[in-house]
Formats: C-alpha cells, structure tokens, sequence
C-alpha cells in the first residue's frame, strides 16, 4: 500500500481507503455488525488507514462499528459525513444549530471527543452562499470537536465554490465515467493545499465489468430505486450513466485496455491523478477488500491506456453527463 498527504490535515492516508456506506450491508441489505467488523480488519491488514463514513450510513451503525475500530487502531484516520440522515434534504440541515447537534452526535457515536475530519453532505447549491454555514465549522474546530472539515459534493461547481473558505478536504465522484472534476478543481485545488477523496470511483459496480444488461438488483438495492433521482441525486448511481450505456462502455474499455482485472484497473486510473490524496472504493465484506487494495500495487496506466479512457468517455459517456455534474 503506497500513502499520500491528505491536503494540509497533515493526516498520511493510504492511497486506497475505505468507503463504509455498504458497510456490513451489501446496497440496501440488512447491516450485520460480524461482517462489519471483520471487513474493517481485512482493510487494515492490507495498509488501509482512512474510513469514510457518514452519520445516516445503516442508521447510525456505521459510525459506531468504525468507532470502536478506531479504538483498537489508533493510528488511522477517518472521516465522517454530517447533514444528510434526516428527510428530505432541506438547506435547514446546514444551519448553525443544526450542524451543532450532528457534529455532537456524530462524537457519541464513534465514541471521540473530536472528529478527525468533517465532511458536509452535500449540501445544497445555495448554502455555499452562506458563510455561517462555515464559519459554525470554524467555531467547532477552534473549539476542539473537530479537527478538520470539508464538504462532499455532487457538482464540480460547488467543490470549485468551497474552496472559498478553510476545507481541509473535497470529496467528489471521479472515475472514468465522470471526468470532468480533471479538468479545472483538480489544479485549483492543489493550489489551495485541499485533499480530494475520489468517490463512487467504480460507478456503483459498473466499472468492474462483470455487469449485464440481464443484472438484476434488490428492490431494496438503490442501483434499482434511483435510477433517475428518485431518493437523490441521479448523478450518485452509476456515476449518472444511463445502465445499458454504462454496460457497454465498461465492456468497451476491459476490452481496449487488455485487462482482466477492470475494477482495480479503474481504481489505478484515479491514482494516476496526483491531486487525489485517496481513492474509497466501498466493501460490505472481507472478500471485496483484496480487489480493490491491489490497485495500490499495480503498474501505472501507460499513455495509450489513458488515451483510450479518454476516448471510451468522449464517444459513450460524455453527452450528457459531463454537462450535468
């Protein structure tokens, strides 16, 4: 496992972290703490040493199993996501007392006097308007009850926004179906030391390459239930491409890259950018652990390779969903 600097949190974390939304609960199913646990430890013997988790992951459950992991490992790092447990999403989750009372309960849960890193959950557009909104993240840190905090976000437009005021850390979906953060945030971001976490980085499994046009999910399975927004963001499943383009666009790229291996090739191509500080796959158990730590090990995508990414997502994927987020 290599490591790299997380932005000016002077945290060191491992290049392929560790997201915990399907945490002991594989997309949708019921969250089983063993499974958790034993997923966590996996990680952590491979060189993980960051979790990203979030206070609405499995109720609550998420933080508390990544608490106690945190207890029996004291030199990893973590982040967790505030302002989105509660329904629906409303700019009054951001508000001052708001992200008091989330912070506080966030501390409880995981069992810490003060959270390594705080990531807002994306929030809405207009709240990067609202300087309060940061300046109570100020407060809470100069306070002691956080260390660091950040947002994660659904539109470039609000990373490039964020960046107006003291994150530590962006956290964004980039992959190789959503290319444009590349374009413009990573470079001002390296400007303003910021780290960039890089999530949904296989495209809710797309980018595995095992997906078929006949692959059934869960009534339960969100990949099923928001296809077009209908509990979030669209943009949050399959990385906003539309399923069947999504399975020939992966079908496409395993076959013009030569690999076999097309969910840690897909990890590897986001380690290629020097502007992410950690790519966090997620794993609901040990077994998915190896698959994508192994991404840290690989050889660096030749030129060519890149090219044809690039040119995968110019002639597949690109309209519109590089106008979109």
């Amino acid at each position: 496992m290599k490591y790299r600097m997380l932005g000016k949190t002077g945290y060191k974390i491992s290049e392929v972290s560790l997201g915990t939304w399907q945490l002991g609960g594989k997309w949708g199913a019921p969250f089983d703490r063993a499974d958790a646990d034993a997923t966590l430890e996996e990680a952590y013997s491979k060189g993980v040493n960051f979790f990203d988790t979030a206070d609405g992951y499995q109720g609550g459950e998420s933080e508390k199993a990544v608490g106690d992991f945190i207890k029996k490992h004291p030199d990893v790092h973590y982040t967790t996501k505030i302002g989105r447990k509660e329904e629906p999403l409303s700019v009054d989750h951001f508000a001052p007392e708001a992200l008091r009372r989330y912070v506080d309960e966030s501390r409880k849960n995981m069992g810490v006097d003060s959270l390594d890193l705080v990531l807002l959950h994306c929030p809405p557009m207009q709240t990067y308007y609202n300087p309060k909104m940061f300046e109570t993240l100020d407060q809470l840190q100069a306070e002691g009850k956080i260390k660091h905090y950040g947002v994660s976000v659904e539109r470039v437009e609000e990373a490039i926004k964020a960046l107006d005021y003291n994150v530590a850390a962006v956290e964004i979906i980039f992959n190789m179906f959503r290319l444009r953060p590349a374009q413009l945030f990573f470079k001002l971001a390296k400007e303003h030391n910021v780290g960039i976490l890089a999530r949904v980085p296989l495209a809710s499994g797309l980018l595995t390459g095992k997906m078929t046009k006949d692959t059934k999910f869960a009534p339960t399975d969100q990949r099923s239930n928001n296809r077009n927004g209908e509990l979030f963001d669209k943009g949050e499943t399959f990385s906003g491409v539309d399923f069947n383009t999504g399975v020939d666009a992966a079908q496409e790229l395993k076959k013009r890259l030569h690999v076999d291996n097309m969910a840690a090739t897909a990890l590897r191509f986001i380690l290629m950018y020097d502007a992410v500080s950690a790519v966090i796959p997620g794993a609901s158990n040990p077994t998915q652990i190896e698959r994508n730590t192994i991404a840290s090990d690989l050889p660096a995508l030749t030129h060519e390779q890149m090219g044809v990414v690039q040119d995968v997502y110019d002639e597949m994927i690109k309209n519109p969903v590089h106008y979109l987020w």
